[in-house]
């Protein structure tokens, strides 16, 4: 109960993070600073009386390991302090003109890690509710229809259905993402895998919810809608799939990580939002290089620990959710 909690907290306030970016995020996504590639992270010093403060990095590249290394530009070295001002130009915290903040570092072309993984939780987190959104009444519609129907086209229903849930469907993502128009925009390439995404994950829930239908039609009050007249299509609709909404809702949960993953390994693999347009998958990928890895970890571990922390808290979610609407947990010895 209490992770459960937690994992409700911290996906609150990740959602609410992306929501709020524009005001959040001290830089926009795609701002550039030359001189910056590859910045470590600021330190924040205070000044009690002025408040809050970064001074300047000068860069070095160590021509024989290709290591990039900073200095900061204490008024010692000629340097100035750089104030952070709070709530202002619409933003949360800027830095005083010509410095710079970098909380997380920066990427390759100077770009504020920061921002972009703010900017990039928009399509990673979304993607999960519109894939929701696009399959669960596809599959509630069909499980409902092949569930009620006669036994002829229940088994032509559930024949199809099995043939989608048989694809493997990773590769087939990859396949039908890589034959997309390279001239798609972002928002675009967006849609069509959400759509695609949409499209593999629908069937298992529709068996499922075929199988529930299957057990419920048998019940009187199915018996007495019959007997008043009303059509079947009706009986589907407000008798039988209302009586499967603990299962939906469970099943929803849980299947948000799979379009969060799906996402971003297309991302990763420079197949789904490409840049300079961030997700956390393509942030990831970025990350990946071995010299990365090695001297700049946080370029792969901030969005990697960000996919698993958020695929946890959904998982965790799920289980107590189903937990919640067990029937057997229901029932008091």
């Amino acid at each position: 109960m209490r992770i459960a909690k937690l994992a409700f907290v911290f996906l609150g306030i990740l959602y609410a993070l992306a929501f709020f970016a524009d005001f959040i995020a001290p830089y926009s996504p795609l701002e550039q600073n030359s001189s910056a590639g590859y910045a470590s992270p600021s330190r924040i010093y205070l000044d009690i009386h002025k408040g809050f403060y970064v001074y300047s990095q000068k860069f070095f590249l160590d021509t024989k390991s290709f290591k990039k290394s900073s200095l900061e530009l204490t008024e010692a070295l000629g340097g100035s302090r750089y104030y952070i001002k709070f709530f202002t130009n619409g933003k949360l915290f800027q830095v005083e003109k010509p410095g710079y903040i970098y909380l997380l570092g920066a990427d390759r072309i100077g770009r504020d890690l920061f921002s972009r993984l703010l900017y990039g939780a928009r399509p990673s987190l979304s993607i999960g509710f519109l894939g929701v959104l696009i399959s669960f009444p596809l599959a509630l519609l069909y499980g409902g229809i092949s569930g009620f129907a006669p036994r002829f086209i229940d088994n032509l229903m559930m024949r199809l259905a099995e043939a989608i849930m048989s694809l493997p469907s990773f590769y087939l993502l990859i396949i039908l993402s890589a034959i997309l128009p390279a001239n798609l925009s972002n928002i675009e390439r967006f849609a069509i895998i959400t759509v695609i995404l949409s499209f593999i994950s629908w069937a298992g829930l529709a068996r499922i919810i075929r199988g529930q239908i299957l057990s419920l039609k048998e019940k009187d009050f199915i018996a007495s809608a019959q007997a008043i007249g009303q059509n079947h299509f009706m009986i589907i609709l407000k008798h039988l799939l209302p009586h499967t909404a603990s299962l939906v809702i469970v099943s929803a949960t849980l299947s948000v990580p799979g379009f969060i993953i799906g996402e971003s390994a297309l991302s990763f693999l420079g197949l789904g939002i490409n840049q300079p347009d961030p997700s956390w998958g393509n942030i990831l990928a970025e990350g990946k290089e071995l010299s990365n890895i090695l001297t700049r970890p946080l370029l792969l571990w901030v969005p990697a620990m960000m996919i698993f922390i958020t695929i946890f808290s959904f998982n965790i979610i799920g289980d107590y959710l189903r937990d919640k609407f067990d029937p057997k947990t229901l029932v008091k010895p």
